[in-house]
């Protein structure tokens, strides 16, 4: 008696070999080793990543090895950090120049006629309409809260300062009715203690530039609030693209300015004129010295500058101990 077959058929033989694959199935493939090497130099060293990724896919493309995703995912990764390396790298540059240059009036210009003053002031329609006070990539040098923004009041138009030094008391009169903006921010800044116990750590003595510069806590010429602010007087009295803005000016003996590094860039860095000075009209003029204050300021410059030069340390500290509005 024979055996009745299946009902739905015999079941055929396994082809050859086909145990050996896990029952029919291929088997797995080994992972490139260069795709590893690749997602673990993304993190170590991005570039060797980039290389080592390219050269992965290559051999997975001839090979058919596994590992392409790695090779993928390490190429990314590699590519991001070295384009962002790139971006700080170039951030770090860009900002140790601005900091070399930060806030130090231009000396370069030839001196221009006695008589090419300052122009006369035809108060702009914006004037203290909205003050702004965006920070800057820098952080402030001291903690320091930025100014309110929006409308400030130009009344009263002028008001007093006294700023109190190692060399005497240099009295200030604070041109509110033309630079509310800058003087808002003076105001600010004294009233919080950022210019307390800080050297005044430029002074020009030459023919062009014969200035006091104050106001950098540092003490280098690098430092600054954390925020910055636009030009007011006399620079608002050009058209932008005046080329006029190129022309140095008469900023007499007396005169209060901001120091800066580009219009827009004011911070906390002033200057005090002690003799007539030649520069471009973008430097806002803010205030006035008064004959005592100059009379400590000639003595100041008397001394000179240290190791002889013309335009640098001053000879003699100048240490600001405090500064007074009112």
């Amino acid at each position: 008696m024979t055996t009745p077959p299946p009902p739905y058929g015999a079941y055929p033989p396994p082809p050859p070999g086909a145990y050996a694959g896990y029952y029919g199935y291929p088997q797995p493939q080994p992972t490139n080793a260069l795709a590893i090497v690749s997602l673990v130099c993304a993190f170590l060293f991005a570039p060797l990543g980039i290389i080592f990724g390219h050269i992965s896919l290559l051999q997975i493309k001839k090979t058919g090895e596994d590992g392409r995703g790695l090779a993928i995912a390490g190429l990314v990764i590699s590519y991001l950090i070295t384009v962002l390396t790139i971006v700080v790298v170039l951030s770090v540059l860009f900002v140790v120049q601005v900091a070399r240059d930060l806030e130090y009036p231009d000396i370069t210009a030839t001196p221009s006629p006695v008589d090419n003053n300052l122009p006369p002031f035809d108060p702009p329609k914006t004037l203290a309409s909205n003050c702004q006070y965006p920070a800057t990539t820098e952080p402030a040098t001291r903690p320091v809260k930025p100014p309110q923004n929006g409308r400030i009041a130009t009344d009263p138009a002028l008001l007093r300062a006294s700023v109190m030094t190692s060399h005497g008391t240099v009295g200030l009169e604070l041109d509110n009715g033309k630079t509310p903006c800058t003087v808002n921010n003076f105001t600010s800044l004294a009233k919080q203690g950022f210019f307390d116990n800080t050297k005044c750590h430029r002074l020009a003595t030459t023919p062009e530039l014969r200035v006091l510069q104050c106001g950098d806590p540092t003490g280098t010429g690098t430092g600054g609030p954390g925020y910055r602010f636009p030009n007011e007087y006399p620079t608002n009295q050009y058209r932008l693209t005046d080329p006029a803005l190129k022309t140095p000016v008469l900023y007499p003996r007396g005169t209060l300015a901001m120091a800066n590094s580009g219009p827009g860039t004011n911070g906390s860095q002033f200057f005090l004129v002690y003799d007539d000075s030649v520069l471009p009209p973008t430097y806002t003029v803010f205030g006035a010295i008064d004959s005592p204050g100059l009379i400590a300021l000639d003595m100041i410059a008397a001394a000179g500058v240290t190791a002889g030069g013309d335009d640098g340390k001053p000879a003699k500290d100048v240490t600001i101990t405090s500064v007074q509005i009112g």
